[in-house]
């Protein structure tokens, strides 16, 4: 990431995460980042369930395999700015050999219906207060 991030959650490479190969499935990578995404709504929104999210994109990009031998991986999150409904994300996983992958994500928040609506200000309020550069 191009700057310092606030926010890493640390993920155990698990046996079962493998593939044929012995390097951990290029699909698992999108769960760690789906395990950090949703670790850092719990720490800066304190209280997520007062709007739904859903996952509108999710790119990542490969830079080299996490085997078992890593044993972790740090997950790097980092929001990138705040759209009316959509919170675009950055992510960089990373062992202790060097980053192994980039990605970038965007939720938006929907209604009850599924139909996009606007992020709640008490969201905006948290996550600009975590990360003041978005302000």
């Amino acid at each position: 990431m191009s700057h310092s991030a606030p926010f890493t959650t640390e993920i155990a490479v698990r046996f079962r995460d493998l593939d044929p190969e012995n390097h951990v499935n290029n699909a698992v990578y999108g769960t760690y980042i789906e395990q950090a995404r949703l670790t850092y709504l719990d720490h800066v929104l304190a209280d997520p369930d007062e709007s739904r999210v859903v996952l509108a994109h999710l790119s990542i990009d490969y830079q080299r395999p996490v085997t078992l031998p890593d044993e972790s991986v740090a997950v790097t999150v980092r929001t990138t700015e705040l759209g009316t409904s959509s919170i675009p994300m950055a992510f960089e996983l990373e062992t202790a050999e060097g980053v192994a992958a980039t990605g970038e994500s965007v939720m938006v928040t929907v209604d009850g219906n599924g139909e996009s609506r606007p992020i709640p200000q008490a969201w905006r309020d948290r996550i600009t207060s975590f990360e003041p550069d978005l302000e």
